[in-house]
């Protein structure tokens, strides 16, 4: 199917597999919209699964049959479906994986075609579990949880808290298919020659600011800056999906909700409120990444009533101070061993810009330092392509444009060959 503008997804193979819990009526959403962003999509029901969801809608969305339990074990077919399934995906997401469809997985089992594929699939496999908070709970669940975290190219999706089909209120909900989405199109984002959906920043801790700040003008108006927020939010899922704990600190943002999901998020407003909850976080942190856009200027004290028209030009023509270099006094507190990366939006001609990005990214102290240049058509803000430099001791690198998401995985390699190289110089 032809999508409006590129996707890591297009013409990508996808089996979508539906086990039996109640969240199966928010699959058709997914598949939905992963054909919509050019995937080849096949589905898989379960028997628990499609008395939940209907096998029909789902042949209708993915414009190809779905596969039921009953068609394991065909007379005719020359070879095993789940064999067939399991080397025709390029990425299976078991979206919901129910406690029982989970327990199979975790040990071993073949009993029945999902569970059959699962074991004989050798590509990434999200998971996107759904169940009562009591079931999501128990220590079995739990203990069958960790064990699919141990086998190789699983991306796992916490479920979260709300409100579930049984009336409670707890952990169970299976993660928003916009989330789900954004970790299929991440499994894609990592380049031909990566390894595809390892873990490989597992035990890290990763703090993130992202967005805009806003300083108040009076009651009504504030200065701010044209930061959707996305860069840094899918630079934080990103590490998320490949086994981080993040921690993200964020201004007013213009994204989906779901985007958020999986995240420790702290909303701020101002400046001051960025660098407080920052400057808490930073010592339990093995990275910062530093992409929020804090505006430079704020009003020593702003009118706490909205000011009339003709006010207004007085006020700002004074009483505006400078806002204190965030980064530059994270990179002052930071301990040993700690990975910093800021980023920097700047305008001019290439050899100017690099110029003054390298005089920013030592006087900032901070190891790597992404450069964007916002004066060109077609990139940086919103949703929009990205591209620029990456800066380093003593080095630069130029980023094609591309996706923000792949961008996003092209900084984190950079922050784990940077982490490794430091940490090689140190035995030798």
């Amino acid at each position: 199917m032809r999508t409006d503008k590129p996707s890591p997804l297009n013409g990508r193979r996808v089996l979508v597999a539906v086990s039996g819990s109640i969240a199966a009526v928010k699959t058709p959403l997914l598949v939905s919209a992963l054909v919509k962003a050019g995937a080849e999509v096949r589905c898989l029901v379960t028997s628990s699964g499609a008395a939940l969801v209907s096998p029909v809608a789902l042949a209708s969305l993915s414009r190809h049959r779905c596969y039921l339990e009953a068609d394991q074990w065909n007379p005719v077919a020359p070879r095993p479906l789940h064999i067939e399934l399991a080397e025709w995906a390029e990425l299976t997401v078991v979206a919901p994986l129910s406690a029982s469809s989970l327990a199979r997985w975790s040990q071993g089992s073949a009993d029945g075609l999902l569970a059959s594929v699962l074991l004989a699939t050798e590509g990434p496999v999200i998971a996107a579990p759904a169940m009562n908070t009591a079931m999501w709970r128990h220590p079995a669940v739990q203990r069958n949880w960790l064990q699919i975290q141990e086998f190789p190219k699983v991306v796992p999706l916490l479920p979260v808290s709300g409100l579930l089909a049984c009336d409670r209120v707890g952990d169970g909900r299976m993660a928003d298919p916009a989330l789900i989405q954004l970790a299929a199109e991440s499994v894609f984002s990592r380049g031909p020659d990566a390894p595809v959906a390892t873990r490989d920043w597992s035990g890290m801790s990763v703090l993130v600011s992202a967005g805009p700040t806003q300083e108040f003008i009076d009651a009504a108006r504030f200065m701010s800056n044209r930061s959707s927020g996305r860069m840094g939010v899918l630079l934080a899922q990103a590490a998320r999906f490949r086994g981080a704990t993040v921690h993200l600190v964020h201004g007013p943002l213009d994204l989906p909700d779901a985007w958020l999901e999986g995240l420790q998020c702290t909303p701020v407003g101002n400046a001051s409120e960025l660098s407080s909850v920052l400057q808490r976080a930073l010592s339990t942190s093995d990275v910062l990444v530093m992409a929020a856009a804090v505006a430079d200027l704020r009003r020593e004290a702003a009118p706490q009533d909205k000011l009339a028209k003709l006010e207004l030009q007085s006020v700002l023509s004074s009483g505006w101070v400078e806002v204190p270099d965030l980064l530059s006094q994270l990179t002052r507190h930071r301990r040993p061993g700690q990975l910093i990366l800021g980023f920097s939006a700047l305008t001019g001609k290439d050899t100017h810009l690099l110029e003054r990005a390298e005089s920013k990214r030592m006087a900032k102290g901070c190891d790597l330092m992404m450069v964007n240049p916002i004066d060109r058509d077609g990139q940086g803000f919103g949703d929009q392509p990205n591209g620029g430099w990456l800066l380093g001791e003593g080095w630069s690198r130029k980023l094609p444009l591309t996706t923000k998401l792949m961008l996003s995985h092209q900084l984190l390699d950079a922050l784990m060959k940077t982490r490794d190289q430091a940490a090689a110089s140190m035995e030798s």
